[in-house]
């Protein structure tokens, strides 16, 4: 298959083996010209209506990053009180942040309160206590369409089985608090699940979210979640991307089925996450180690769990490219598992995958990192958190954040 970083220039004047000497490794590395593609993509998601799309940044929440969202005319969601901080930070005004938190403290809401942030609130118990902080207030409410989809089952966040949301069974408990507060609900939202390639379930749960609105009478906006997915296996089986021709086609039908019955247009909004980012992002790290145990091949990288969680908590698959001497390596393909450096046998970035032969000092590139990669990673082990790198759209390598010290790590301490 063909090399994805080489066949997009993914390094621009940069390579990877000098990238490394420059800022250590592991290291995050991004390609600016992917992202502000990508991000145009959403932004054009629907045009026949008034449509907004609001960046999810738990996926990726850099600042530098979410700068270039701002550029490129993205809103945002934030799912914490330090989430909308470093929106305000990145330049993102009020009206462009839609607070969506999940069983969160009275002081959390009332910052957003303070701050004029529109609030969705995900449970009977948080409109509660959202009218009690802030009576007669204007809100909203995140609604569970009845439909999940994802690629695993810690990444369904609707239908049966999840923590959010409200039911279309508590709709009318829902309506009595709101009174009760004086509260004026002016939207509803939905999150169905993550990494979805087929839209069916999507749009299944857009329709069932329409018939749900009919219940709020005229709403300011109606937001319908992300998850669109991306082809984690584009180099190991040529996964094609997402249709967003053909998913736009369909979704617009749908949306005009709403507007022709409920007689009004309100704002429509998604808020996709991992799209916006996730191709843009790669994850170098150095080979320090090849060993056999029990007639297989192991080659034990710095990139631990720590730093990549994704393998390790969800089984996620992430296509890999093996780079010697600046080049991608193609030739004999062998079994192989990939580890990191973790104190756990759970460890595994790849496991027993086909791969060009690997040797020591290798780079391993994993690919499409840009999203839910830095953002969950930690100090376990006491490990350092990479840099994270940005290949600007003149090709040039920028630092958008600096590696970790020990001094980091002992900050918090108290002697």
């Amino acid at each position: 298959m063909e090399s994805f970083v080489r066949s997009v220039n993914f390094f621009g004047n940069c390579d990877a083996e000098r990238l490394l000497e420059e800022f250590g490794s592991p290291l995050y590395v991004y390609n600016e010209d992917i992202i502000r593609g990508n991000l145009k993509r959403l932004a054009g998601l629907i045009t026949k209506y008034p449509y907004t799309t609001n960046y999810s940044i738990k996926a990726n929440s850099n600042l530098s990053l979410l700068k270039i969202a701002l550029e490129e005319g993205l809103n945002c969601d934030a799912m914490s009180e330090g989430e909308i901080r470093l929106l305000m930070k990145a330049g993102f005004t009020p009206d462009r942040i839609f607070y969506v938190p999940n069983n969160v403290s009275r002081e959390e809401l009332q910052f957003a309160v303070d701050n004029n942030i529109m609030t969705s609130l995900d449970s009977i118990d948080q409109l509660d206590l959202y009218g009690q902080i802030n009576p007669g207030g204007r809100c909203a409410v995140r609604l569970n369409p009845g439909v999940g989809a994802g690629h695993h089952e810690k990444v369904i966040t609707a239908g049966k089985n999840t923590k959010f949301a409200i039911t279309d069974d508590q709709l009318d408990t829902l309506f009595e608090v709101a009174a009760k507060h004086d509260l004026k609900i002016v939207g509803i939202n939905q999150h169905i699940g993550s990494l979805f390639m087929n839209p069916t379930p999507f749009l299944e749960s857009v329709k069932n979210l329409l018939t749900m609105a009919k219940r709020f009478g005229k709403l300011e906006f109606i937001d319908f979640g992300g998850g669109y997915g991306v082809p984690y296996h584009k180099v190991s089986e040529d996964e094609k991307p997402f249709d967003f021709d053909r998913f736009e086609a369909e979704f617009e039908k749908v949306l005009d089925s709403f507007v022709e019955e409920a007689g009004y247009v309100p704002l429509f909004k998604t808020e996709p996450g991992r799209y916006a980012f996730c191709e843009g992002g790669v994850l170098l790290g150095r080979v320090y180690a090849v060993k056999y145990n029990a007639g297989r091949k192991y080659a034990g990288t710095d990139i631990g769990m720590n730093i990549l969680t994704r393998p390790s908590l969800y089984g996620s698959w992430h296509d890999i490219e093996v780079i010697r001497n600046g080049k991608v390596v193609t030739d004999n393909p062998e079994y192989v598992t990939v580890t990191g450096n973790i104190c756990e046998s759970g460890d595994i970035i790849a496991k027993e995958r086909l791969l060009p032969e690997i040797r020591t000092n290798d780079i391993a590139c994993v690919l499409d990192a840009g999203a839910y990669g830095y953002s969950m990673a930690s100090n376990y082990n006491m490990r350092l958190r990479p840099a994270e790198v940005l290949i600007t759209c003149s090709g040039d390598a920028k630092l958008i954040r600096r590696r970790d010290t020990y001094e980091d790590l002992f900050r918090n301490f108290e002697f």
